[in-house]
């Protein structure tokens, strides 16, 4: 078994993957080598088993022809031995070696090696990259990527290899027999390779298709049962069973392509698998009533033929599927090796831990449109100091906060933290001085223990629940049970948490926030999910774990700002005011018309009704 750990199984791949098939390849398999040489090595040795077959074959004719009937095992034994060892011991021992090399040593490894580096890859892909695709999709396409580059490998030297060997192994067997026999096979070979060449760039091609239209059904379907509950409320169940219908018909249609192609494929190889056992036999038997052959030659010849006729028929399967595998592969690429828009700087620092002095510096961002986002926006933000964000919906909140977590790169000024610019330092090093709990709260449908856990992995149990009571998380966390029996702490919360409330899942994600104590604490929203008495109830937790921590908090309900040591206001990108709650409201500016308009404390978000007094 030690041999099976000649292919490391989650080893890094060196750089980014090339977006061209063959380095690409090269790029998943890198370090795989040894264990894939092994078993190609195996491979060729097995391949060679039926031409030493049909050679002792021909040698146990001749010398049953040659010999008396009853004297045939007595005038031959060790041809005869030779022969039951072959067949007993070595040809079990070959074939069994190179089965487990395709079982063992290969495909458990190649898969998640592959899988595990497209994964890897992924992750490092900003989130604008996740924003223009299908979740769904995107998994999918890194499975089936990893599979077929695994079908590949495995047909290429488990019939590729097997089937070139045997082939060599019989020119050079007929060639002892008959050179012409062996010319003969040589140009049935060349009109099989024509075949496959003008069959398989076309398999290829319709292969890429039909994944692509799969993979669109994967996302499709995802798509809607992430959903699922936008579904029923709107009663559309029909209409996603339309748009999923559709992207079915087009990878039927996809199919039967496919599919056509193969049946013309596979019935002009069974015509040409036909000549060729017509041609070798015929050819051994004129060139033994020439006396240049034996009966035992015709035999071989005739095994071997026989043989790779039936062989053209399954290497012709796995050709297709190796191109089926491919297509695949070069559809994949075209998803998966998309290069990083935004990667560290060469030589970038780790940011150690930070003051959390913040500064926007003249920053602009627009998401690449003409308008959006923010413009020239400078704002300073001392450590410690907790500052309330304002604005109606697009006023560029979010921007600014994607632009402190360095999810996009300004497209002018710069973001700065204790006076480094952001884009200077590692990305992981960064979005670890911050802490941030989102109004769309992220759970993995995982324990509530491994989901708060997130915030601190190293955290100790006691660590855990201390963070949970204080996020007022802890109680309802230990009436939990799941669908497996699960309890409390140890209770699955289903696929981003859907078992739960609104309120309970945004106490995970401050518990969660809590945890990993970072100098700068970002709420987006951070309560909107919570009633009024529950939010009353966090509002000390919230205090105490705002100590001594920079705070940039996203509020519509203004009620949860008049707090902050200064509230900043934005509009259509650019801040128009800024100062305390009580200064603000005095001055009678648009945060004033906004406190004024609210309902329950909650801060509509039309702008241009909010102006119309102006």
């Amino acid at each position: 078994m030690r041999a099976a750990g000649l292919i490391a199984p989650f080893r890094p791949a060196a750089g980014p993957p090339p977006g061209r098939l063959l380095p690409f390849l090269g790029w998943c398999l890198s370090g795989a080598w040894a264990g894939l040489l092994v078993a190609t090595l195996l491979s060729a040795a097995a391949g060679m088993l039926d031409v030493i077959m049909a050679g002792f074959l021909g040698r146990v004719i001749d010398a049953a022809v040659g010999s008396a009937p009853a004297a045939v095992f007595a005038e031959n034994p060790d041809l005869f031995l030779a022969f039951a060892l072959f067949l007993l011991v070595v040809k079990p021992a070959v074939f069994g070696a190179s089965v487990w090399s395709n079982a063992v040593l290969m495909q458990p490894a190649v898969l998640p090696l592959v899988l595990s580096r497209l994964h890897r890859w992924t992750l490092g892909q900003p989130v604008a990259f996740f924003d223009d695709d299908f979740a769904g999709r995107i998994a999918q396409k890194q499975m089936q990527t990893a599979r077929a580059v695994t079908d590949v490998a495995a047909e290429v030297i488990n019939t590729v290899v097997f089937a070139l060997a045997s082939i060599l192994g019989s020119v050079a067997l007929l060639s002892a027999i008959d050179g012409r026999i062996a010319l003969a096979l040589a140009v049935w070979l060349l009109a099989y390779l024509g075949l496959i060449g003008w069959f398989m760039p076309r398999v290829r091609a319709r292969s890429a298709a039909r994944a692509a239209a799969r993979a669109t059904i994967t996302g499709v379907v995802v798509d809607t049962v992430t959903n699922i509950k936008t579904v029923k409320l709107f009663a559309h169940a029909e209409h996603e069973d339309r748009a999923a219908i559709d992207t079915m018909e087009t990878y039927r249609r996809r199919t039967i392509d496919y599919g056509v192609l193969s049946v013309g494929f596979r019935s002009a190889l069974m015509v040409l698998a036909g000549i060729l056992p017509i041609g070798m036999i015929g050819g051994a038997i004129l060139s033994w009533q020439a006396g240049a052959a034996s009966a035992g030659d015709i035999a071989a010849a005739g095994a071997l033929a026989i043989r790779i006729s039936q062989m053209t028929g399954w290497v012709s399967f796995a050709l297709m599927g190796i191109y089926t595998g491919i297509g695949e592969v070069e559809d994949g690429m075209r998803t998966l090796t998309a290069p990083y828009t935004l990667t560290d700087a060469a030589g970038a620092s780790e940011l150690p831990r930070v003051a959390g002095a913040i500064a926007f510096e003249g920053a602009s961002f627009a998401y690449g449109r003409a308008r959006g986002g923010i413009a020239d926006v400078t704002l300073r933000i001392a450590p410690g100091e907790k500052v309330g964000i304002v604005g109606a919906s697009g006023a560029g909140k979010s921007t600014l906060v994607a632009l402190l977590l360095r999810l996009y790169d300004p497209e002018a000024g710069r973001v700065t933290i204790d006076g480094t610019d952001v884009r200077t330092v590692t990305q992981d090093s960064l979005r670890r001085q911050i802490a941030m709990v989102t109004q769309e709260t992220a759970l993995f449908n995982r324990s509530a223990r491994d989901n708060i856990r997130y915030g601190r992995p190293d955290a100790t149990e006691a660590e855990v629940i201390a963070a949970a009571e204080r996020a007022e998380a802890d109680g309802f966390i230990r009436g939990l049970i799941d669908n497996a029996g699960r309890r409390g702490y140890d209770a699955h919360l289903g696929e981003r948490g859907v078992k739960l409330s609104g309120g309970q899942r945004q106490r995970i994600a401050l518990a969660r926030a809590f945890l990993r104590d970072a100098p700068i604490l970002v709420l987006d929203e951070a309560t909107s999910a919570l009633d009024s008495e529950v939010e009353a109830s966090i509002q000390a937790a919230l205090a105490r774990v705002m100590q001594g921590k920079t705070v940039l908090a996203i509020a519509h309900r203004l009620s949860t700002l008049s707090a902050m040591d200064r509230i900043v206001v934005l509009d259509q990108g650019r801040i128009v005011e800024e100062g305390t709650h009580a200064a603000l409201v005095a001055r009678g500016g648009l945060y004033a018309r906004y406190w004024a308009r609210q309902s329950g404390g909650f801060l509509g978000t039309d702008a241009a009704a909010a102006r119309a007094a102006e």
